[in-house]
């Protein structure tokens, strides 16, 4: 056996159940323990200092510097009672992870030293700016780029640092984060619906995104994660033939959790409970050492705040348990990926969720309104939704039989598809009192149900009962890319519904004559998209391409809808993004997917040349060892025709492996000499990923005949299985 492989087999049968570090006491107990959150500031801060930060995260307002010098010194006096010793902006750069510059309180005096942090150091600071991606933003000489704080996600301990969540500029204002422009779509999303929110209840005066994120995630050893260079690199395994048992008989999901998977998940949960996070829900996944973890709704920034330091704590807590989460789209092939469940809606300043039926016609008009009009939304920029999901991981996932497919479609359940088909056939009756029924043919429109669809798994956007939910976010994406994108083409259809409304109103129509037309107009409009059936069927792709729904499979044709005219018409209209901004994100986008698939590409061939290949290439001189031992001694050649013929594959799959990987290498070569960012990324997707599967064809046929004591690579059945 592999002297690697040989080792980290032994090391995971060595394992033990580490002690579990949850808090003995019950949740609510310690729950948000190491946050700076409102009560705490209601605590540490003066009555004006506190009501400037409300005002801040409720209203937008600035916060005065003299009031920051108060929230430093508040924030300081807490952290250092818990022990912390340093402080850090904490922010997420287009890189698709956070990250964090630590400073000490300390400063050195003329006699001694003090523990010191200002409103200055609070609101802003200066981290370098040159090695982020900027997508030609700045230059790499230019170094200069700004943190600055904010306020409506609270400040946090991990360790003993103080982490302060901000936001991060150029030097010339434009944003370098996700965070920038997420404020900015809910900002436009908060104005807009507000606007419509007044033609049903004048004292909605605040709208909030909430969003619910459910994370899917894969466990590993941590000693076999580490004899594997593909996954160490990548994120997947690029080779690896299928275990002979994996999820063909469904029995891993919702199944007893293993004592080992158990203890790290307590053991995550207690850390991110501890800052905060309202995890509620764990269960195993389908895929055998696959699972997820799932928290209660919040305000979207800060849940995606949230998801971000959640992903940082399992990783950091899965190395105290010897494990290594995998949170790659597709780290395994011929089974399920993994997924980021993003469940979407908004929410007033009264607590009313514009996307739950209400018990009134009026109520329900609201919901209508509302409902209808992010259905208009995703049908006029199902090609920007479909953009903000794209990555080379979500590549491998998506259409892949376990996760919905490329074609961006609506699922809402049959009882709101009967609503709305009845409605887009009723005739409005333009002589009905306001907030009666109006349209004939609908008799109990109040009994529009919660929870009256059906889930449908198929759909890329599905209506599950009081949410939308996106279920084609990768499960190791930032959702701040999809949320700001579907909250501001939300924003931008809020705004026109309007604007048709309101012109049916200068005709000296009643209001709700008015506002059904238009809803009317929109659902006739946006048939196409909606969809109950099988999403991963092909008779759906036939069937999308009728109705003239865009199937763009690979992430460089699909990003380019961040680039048309009518995507900076609506960045520009919303706020969100400049052009210059847009044509940069764009850039970033196309470079983080080559330059992925030229890590994959070097990755393959050194295991080929360095590790496969010498592997089968000894197996196959032990074989030839062994015929030319059978001849000496004058055995018949019928009586090692089997060896022959092994020895023969070998040859075969080598001579294939070894020609293929130069052939790419020389594509690879071809492609990095492309200036054009798309073009290069282009002819990555067509020219050198197109090596791939074939390769790992071959190299997965060498796994089935080399003897297993020589494979270097732990194999899937190694893997897969944690007890």
């Amino acid at each position: 056996m592999s002297n690697i492989r040989f080792q980290a087999l032994q090391t995971v049968l060595t394992r033990t159940i580490p002690e579990i570090k949850a808090p003995a006491n019950k949740i609510s107990d310690y729950y948000g323990t190491n946050v700076f959150d409102k009560k705490k500031m209601r605590e540490y801060l003066s009555k004006e200092a506190y009501q400037s930060i409300i005002n801040s995260i409720d209203k937008g307002e600035p916060v005065e510097r003299d009031m920051a010098d108060q929230v430093a010194s508040a924030m300081k006096a807490w952290a250092i009672g818990k022990d912390a010793t340093h402080y850090t902006h904490w922010f997420q750069p287009l890189t698709g992870t956070t990250a964090e510059k630590h400073d000490a309180f300390f400063e050195p005096t003329a006699d001694g030293a003090m523990e010191k942090f200002s409103g200055d150091a609070l609101a802003q600071q200066e981290p370098d700016a040159s090695s982020f991606p900027n997508g030609g933003i700045r230059n790499t000489f230019e170094a200069r780029g700004y943190t600055a704080w904010d306020p409506s996600s609270p400040a946090f301990i991990m360790g003993r640092t103080l982490c302060i969540p901000t936001v991060f500029v150029s030097y010339t204002g434009e944003a370098l984060d996700y965070k920038v422009p997420l404020l900015k779509a809910l900002h436009a999303l908060d104005k807009a619906a507000v606007d419509v929110c007044q033609y049903f209840d004048k004292s909605v005066e605040k709208v909030n995104a909430s969003l619910g994120i459910e994370q899917e995630y894969f466990l590993v050893d941590l000693a076999l994660y580490n004899a594997r260079p593909d996954l160490y690199l990548t994120g997947r395994t690029l080779f690896g033939h299928e275990s002979a048992k994996n999820q063909q008989l469904e029995d891993h999901y919702f199944g007893s959790i293993p004592s080992r998977v158990y203890a790290f998940m307590q053991d995550f949960e207690a850390e991110a409970l501890l800052l905060g996070i309202p995890l509620k829900t764990r269960h195993n996944e389908v895929a055998p050492s696959q699972f997820e973890c799932a928290p209660i709704y919040e305000e979207i920034n800060l849940a995606i705040d949230h998801n971000q330091l959640l992903m940082d704590i399992m990783d950091r807590v899965g190395k105290r348990h010897n494990l290594k989460v995998l949170l790659h789209e597709k780290p395994f092939a011929g089974m399920n990926g993994s997924g980021k469940h993003n469940n979407w809606s908004m929410i007033t300043n009264t607590g009313k969720n514009l996307l739950s039926p209400g018990k009134t016609p009026k109520s329900n008009l609201m919901f209508l309104t509302f409902f209808v009009n992010t259905i208009k939304a995703v049908y006029d920029h199902a090609d920007m939704l479909r953009a903000s999901i794209a990555s080379v991981n979500n590549d491998h996932r998506l259409g892949a039989n376990e996760a919905p497919p490329a074609i961006i479609s609506i699922f809402l359940g049959s009882q709101l598809s009967e609503v709305l088909d009845e409605i887009e056939t009723s005739r409005i009756s333009k002589k009905a009192k306001e907030d009666a029924l109006l349209w004939q043919g609908i008799p109990k429109i109040p009994q529009i149900l919660q929870d009256n669809t059906d889930r449908n798994r198929t759909s890329p956007f599905a209506f599950t009962g009081n949410k939308f939910e996106l279920r084609a976010v990768g499960s190791s994406a930032n959702s701040a890319n999809p949320m700001t994108i579907l909250n501001l083409i939300v924003a931008d259809q809020l705004k026109k519904f309007k604007t048709d409304v309101d012109k049916i109103l200068k005709k000296g129509e009643k209001k709700d004559v008015a506002l059904l037309t238009v809803i009317k107009k929109y659902i006739k409009e946006t048939k196409s998209i909606r969809f109950e059936g099988n999403g991963y069927s092909d008779e759906w792709e036939l069937e999308a391409e009728k109705r003239g729904l865009a199937n763009i499979k690979t992430t460089p044709k699909a990003l380019d809808a961040l680039v048309t005219e009518k995507a900076e018409y609506i960045f520009e209209n919303t706020g969100v993004f400049t052009r210059r901004e847009a044509h940069a994100r764009h850039e970033i986008l196309l470079e983080d997917f080559y330059k992925k698939l030229q890590i994959e590409a070097r990755v393959i061939g050194d295991l080929v040349n360095t590790t496969i290949l010498p592997a089968a290439i000894s197996y196959q001189s032990k074989l030839v060892e062994n015929v030319r031992g059978l001849k000496e001694i004058g055995l018949d050649e019928a009586t090692y025709s089997a060896q022959i013929d092994i020895i023969k594959k070998l040859s075969e799959h080598i001579n294939f492996i070894k020609n293929n990987v130069e052939q790419m290498v020389e594509q690879r070569k071809k492609a990095n000499a492309i200036d054009d960012a798309r073009e290069r990324a282009i002819s990555y997707d067509e020219k050198v990923k197109a090596f791939f599967e074939p390769i790992r064809y071959h190299v997965d046929k060498l796994e089935q005949l080399v003897d297993d004591q020589l494979w270097p690579l732990p194999k899937f059945r190694e893997l897969l299985f944690i007890k």
